[in-house]
């Protein structure tokens, strides 16, 4: 049987909550997945959902959140990586999807967080809330398996086939514009430590 995620180049899905969503999602990893999280809202759910080593948080650095765990997946590719990132950041780095789909580490998965705003700077919408759709883009430059979730049960099938397929994989959500729980402490040179600590590549001290 295929492992392909059946893409759908349509938005027939539920309105889902980021938390919720990401909880689901860190409540499904007993492997020391790395996690990747997207700049603002994205990664204080991530924090908020289940600070872990294995999290690194995005700091202003907008649209790098699949560049980087792109990074990770390709150095550890024995480990599972999984990113979050909003369609307005991606939006920024939409290219990246394309050498995703080249390289095809089997170990990166992705989602997309999409509300179609550019929630952090004042809701401007971004043309994903219109006339582009980010599952068929990816579809597009060659991330076959990929999808939008129709709803939370489906969200969580779409992680379960992520954590078995071998090809990257994409998962695109639609969510609500509500503001992200808590907030990441800033402090970059802890979250890198740490996340190293998590990784396996720098020893305690």
């Amino acid at each position: 049987m295929s492992d392909a995620m059946s893409p759908a180049t349509t938005r027939n899905t539920k309105v889902m909550n980021r938390f919720d969503l990401t909880s689901r999602l860190l409540a499904k990893l007993k492997r020391e997945e790395a996690v990747i999280g997207g700049i603002g809202n994205t990664n204080f759910d991530l924090w908020a959902a289940g600070h872990r080593p294995q999290n690194f948080y995005m700091l202003g650095s907008m649209g790098l959140a699949f560049p980087i765990a792109l990074g990770v997946a390709l150095a550890q590719p024995k480990r599972g990586v999984f990113a979050l990132e909003g369609d307005g950041s991606l939006l920024m780095q939409m290219g990246c999807l394309s050498t995703i789909a080249a390289l095809k580490p089997p170990n990166l998965h992705m989602i997309v967080m999409d509300n179609g705003i550019y929630q952090i700077t004042g809701a401007q919408p971004t043309p994903a809330a219109g006339v582009s759709d980010m599952v068929a883009i990816a579809v597009g430059c060659g991330l076959s398996n990929s999808a939008w979730a129709a709803d939370e049960e489906d969200f969580e099938r779409l992680v379960d086939r992520s954590l078995s397929a071998s090809g990257p994989t994409l998962i695109g959500v639609r969510i609500d514009d509500k503001a992200g729980v808590g907030a990441t402490r800033r402090d970059p040179v802890q979250i890198r430590e740490r996340f190293m600590l998590g990784l396996g590549v720098r020893e305690p001290l």
